[in-house]
């Protein structure tokens, strides 16, 4: 089955992150800059929670807020649900699915965030596997 390492080995371990008291503007340029839709929100170097583009929709554009003004704190979704390497990338998808969240902080088992994934990398990376059980039955079946 799939794992979350096996994910990252092929993603990469790249993670962006704003501080919590930054402005909401400067995490939404990260996130332009970045293409991507989520950061994972520090305090001291600790993972406080994460702010996606859902969050400014709904909690800045819809409430009148000013991004330049408001910090990241405010509108962040804490605290963030995070995995393990060794998770598999399935119970992954369940648990985005039954929280509604699309993307997710892996931590390792000392604390550290090593990575970020996706809705996106998950179903990717099902496909490919499913891809791959597909050739391997070819395969066999021919000869």
């Amino acid at each position: 089955m799939l794992r979350v390492r096996q994910l990252l080995a092929g993603k990469g371990h790249d993670v962006w992150s704003v501080d919590a008291d930054e402005p909401v503007l400067e995490a939404i340029q990260i996130m332009a800059d970045r293409h991507v839709g989520a950061l994972p929100v520090l305090r001291g170097g600790e993972l406080a929670g994460i702010i996606s583009e859902r969050d400014y929709a709904r909690k800045v554009i819809l409430l009148g807020r000013s991004s330049a003004e408001t910090p990241v704190w405010q509108i962040m979704s804490a605290p963030a649900i995070t995995v393990a390497p060794e998770e598999t990338v399935q119970h992954c998808m369940e648990i985005m699915t039954e929280r509604r969240i699309r993307h997710l902080p892996v931590i390792d088992d000392s604390g550290r965030m090593v990575g970020m994934i996706s809705i996106g990398d998950c179903v990717r990376a099902v496909i490919e596997d499913q891809k791959d059980t597909i050739q391997q039955l070819e395969r066999f079946i021919s000869g």
